[in-house]
């Protein structure tokens, strides 16, 4: 009998240990699910909204393609190059704004989040004046660095017309960073979707009936932009996010030298990555027959940057779910082989281009599925545990943004992409005699690829309680609470 008691004992105890595991399954199970759904309910509208915003450039490119090799060339330098240089730096510095809100939202420091987007405005408004230069010789710059001369003409051209596109970046980054940090990526989303029309619309008015030719598609451009900075102030000013914009402030305008330092770190991480990909296109300009390399280069630049809207909204969410990374890879690489380019230009050379170079963009698309989410990050607070039974506030604003640690990942973009990409892309390009596959291909392994790796690692070694503790510092640092009345 006492046999069968110890057998009865330890069954049942292996039920209860059972069970035990079980409710522990389905307890982890419903709270992935419910993280999943808040993922999504973040994820869905930034990804909507940023590929709008992408289309839109996508849309340009189209129509200047159907117009000529030569205006398909120009719009896409001065877009690429020109703005696309500025650009960077601009969504870099913005990105100070990310630490800073989504930290002060996290801490219910609600009323300093339209304080900080102000000084954002006055800085990056202010830094928009310094940057003008590019635009204004634009035509000499691009010349001297080995660009053919009716290209780099046109391109000069064209950049000056997009002057007002340059200072829309100013307002509208720190708005949809404003808004992202309140969970309102669907407000960004809805004015996305109506921008998108307004540059569909003016592109055909201007080039179709109104015969303005590249500069229409400039001008069109530059109107459906800054349409979204003035619907997102237009939503935030009517009422809409009373906690957080409370109006005007003249304190906008103290501590600002703090707010530059912050920003220009910022600006250093990501436009060292950002201008990477613009000297691709440069490096381009230098190969034989170069109008129709950079026609073809242009066509895969534009679908890798419009697929990177997907894993760039998946930060914004402060997530990492990349699942479906091999299928955007496939259909990539399926896409451009069924002759997809011909949405951007009906020339046959470049058409069969683009598709020798289809491989190399499947791999680029893979890694930037992945490499986003490690590195720049963009706000979205929630409280969460880091541990068991510790629970604190912590704005999650991406791996490197979140934290703070801009000016560790722009020593990483630094030596990834200059001191091993570019070398690396200059001798398989023209020591092997590889040419542009040979310039992307090394740049692919000695740029992305390396800082992918580096960056992994990086996030393996992160103290998160440690991070945590820096970000409470922070709110209290740049933040007051507001007196009583």
């Amino acid at each position: 009998m006492g046999s069968v008691d110890t057998d009865s004992e330890r069954n049942q105890a292996l039920y209860l240990q059972d069970q035990h595991d079980q409710e522990n399954k389905d307890d982890l199970a419903s709270r992935i699910w419910v993280e999943t759904k808040k993922l999504w309910q973040t994820a869905g509208p930034a990804i909507f909204s940023l590929m709008a915003m992408f289309s839109m450039n996508m849309i340009t490119q189209s129509f200047a393609g159907h117009l000529g090799g030569v205006e398909l060339a120009a719009i896409s330098i001065s877009n690429t190059v020109i703005v696309g240089f500025n650009y960077g730096l601009l969504l870099g510095m913005a990105s100070a704004l990310e630490t800073l809100c989504g930290q002060a939202f996290g801490a219910e420091r609600y009323h300093m989040l339209g304080i900080y987007m102000q000084r954002s405005w006055v800085v990056l408004f202010l830094c928009c004046f310094m940057l003008l230069p590019f635009y204004v010789f634009a035509t000499p710059l691009l010349k001297r660095l080995g660009q053919a001369d009716e290209v780099a003409k046109m391109a000069g051209a064209v950049a000056l017309w997009l002057i007002p596109l340059h200072f829309s970046f100013a307002f509208l980054f720190p708005l949809r960073t404003f808004l992202q940090s309140q969970l309102k990526n669907q407000v960004t989303a809805w004015v996305s979707l109506v921008s998108l029309g307004i540059n569909a619309l003016t592109s055909w008015l201007f080039v179709y009936e109104l015969h303005f030719g590249v500069v229409g598609v400039a001008i069109a451009l530059d109107i459906s932009w800054w349409a979204l900075p003035l619907g997102l102030f237009v939503y935030c000013s009517c009422g809409r996010c009373p906690s957080t914009w409370t109006g005007f402030s003249v304190q906008a305008f103290s501590g600002l030298w703090e707010f530059v330092k912050l920003s220009v770190a910022s600006g250093v991480m990501l436009c060292l990555e950002n201008w990477y990909y613009r000297i691709l296109i440069i490096m381009t300009g230098h190969l034989k027959n170069s109008t129709l390399a950079v026609d073809a280069l242009s066509v895969c630049m534009g679908t890798i940057g419009w697929e990177l809207m997907i894993p760039l909204a998946f930060y914004a969410a402060a997530g990492g779910t990349s699942n479906y990374n091999w299928t955007c890879v496939v259909r990539a690489y399926h896409a451009i082989e069924e002759q997809d380019a011909l949405a951007f230009t009906s020339d046959a050379d470049v058409i069969h281009e683009v598709d020798s170079l289809s491989p190399l963009l499947a791999i680029s698309i893979l890694l930037n599925n992945v490499q986003p989410v490690l590195s720049e990050g963009a706000g979205c607070p929630f409280r969460f545990p880091l541990y068991p039974l510790k629970e604190t506030v912590f704005a999650v604003t991406g791996v490197a943004v979140g934290s703070g640690s801009q000016t560790k990942i722009a020593y990483v973009n630094l030596g990834c992409y200059y001191i091993i990409g570019l070398p690396l892309g200059f001798l398989m390009g023209w020591v092997f005699k590889l040419g542009i596959k040979g310039i992307w291909c090394g740049m692919i392994l000695g740029g992305t690829f390396t800082q992918t790796v580096t960056l992994a690692i990086i996030t393996m070694k992160f103290n998160w309680d440690k991070e945590a503790e820096k970000a409470r510092n922070r709110v209290d640092k740049w933040s007051k609470p507001r007196p009583a009345g």
